[in-house]
């Protein structure tokens, strides 16, 4: 019986039935992409780094999502990319796990960073006058800095326990690493039964964030239904937050809900967009979603650009 000391690679198979053909258009499609994801991201980054009027916990907080989205980015593009031009889709298995810390990691903290942004809008309309005091600059780089380091080690947690499982098989169903599609590999399902419960406490942890969105977001409509200025400022900073929440969250729960129950009748391009959906648009529409609609921030990029062409 093969276990885990014998598996060095495995095998992506994900992109088995996508002819060359479709491969070389996907190849220039996802590069585009890529490179349009990098390009919004770092540029949203640097206005809100390099203009001091940008420097609140609003923007902060928007600049560490940027972040998280290349870091989760870079985690997924390099690798499929390569993968498109390769006849063989291998990948080591150190390699995986650290694919599939990289990915799940980016989910929660991203989950994690849209429920701080939603108490900051909740704070900044519902209770203005603690705003300020609650929401120091200081503070919210520290609790950003921990919600990171929290989600990685949760994280860690669940990708140390996939390693010590016994494998009896490297065939990896999807064009990347995640770790319930490793742990379905495991030669005695009873070994998973722990990665089961600490996955599930996980899922519960982070089912409890998009609760507190919803929570926070009752009260700031209540809130603004009652004020004019309040629903104007509801329309520019929290539509925003809520786009880009709906967004993520849907495209997590459509993959988690095709990961632990998957089925075969389904062609494997719809599989892989289902797949890879959390890892593709979110990162690309949120810094347009927010380049767009903040006022501050459209007003910077418009600056930049016209200046540029002068």
């Amino acid at each position: 019986m093969n276990n885990v000391s014998t598996i060095s690679l495995f095998f992506l198979s994900g992109l088995n039935e996508t002819s060359q053909n479709h491969r070389s258009a996907l190849f220039f499609l996802s590069l585009m992409c890529y490179c349009i994801t990098v390009l919004v991201n770092v540029t949203l980054i640097l206005i809100i780094i390099l203009d001091n009027q940008l420097h609140e916990p609003m923007y902060i907080l928007l600049c560490a999502f940027c972040l998280n989205s290349l870091y989760g980015t870079a985690g997924f593009y390099p690798k499929f990319l390569w993968d498109l031009l390769s006849p063989v889709h291998v990948i080591s298995y150190s390699g995986c796990l650290l694919q599939a810390q990289v990915l799940y990691s980016f989910a929660c903290c991203d989950l994690s960073i849209l429920a701080f942004m939603a108490y900051d809008r909740y704070l900044a309309i519902c209770q203005p006058l603690k705003y300020h005091s609650i929401m120091s600059k200081q503070r919210v780089i520290k609790l950003t800095c921990f919600f990171w380091l929290t989600s990685f080690f949760t994280v860690s947690v669940t990708v140390f326990l996939t390693s010590r499982l016994r494998l009896c098989s490297p065939y990896i169903n999807r064009p990347f690493c995640v770790n319930w599609s490793i742990v379905s590999l495991a030669c005695f399902p009873n070994e998973t039964f722990i990665n089961g419960i600490v996955a599930n406490i996980t899922l519960m942890i982070y089912i409890s964030h998009g609760v507190f969105i919803v929570w926070s977001y009752m009260y700031i409509i209540k809130r603004c239904i009652k004020s004019i200025e309040n629903r104007a400022k509801f329309m520019q900073t929290c539509l925003p937050h809520l786009i880009s929440m709906s967004t993520f969250i849907m495209t997590i729960m459509i993959d988690i809900v095709n990961n632990r129950l998957s089925s075969k009748d389904l062609p494997e391009a719809l599989q892989n967009f289902i797949a890879m959906e959390f890892l593709v648009i979110p990162p690309l529409m949120n810094p347009l979603i927010y380049g767009y609609k903040l006022t501050k921030v459209r007003s910077r990029i418009i600056d930049v650009v016209t200046f540029h062409f002068k």
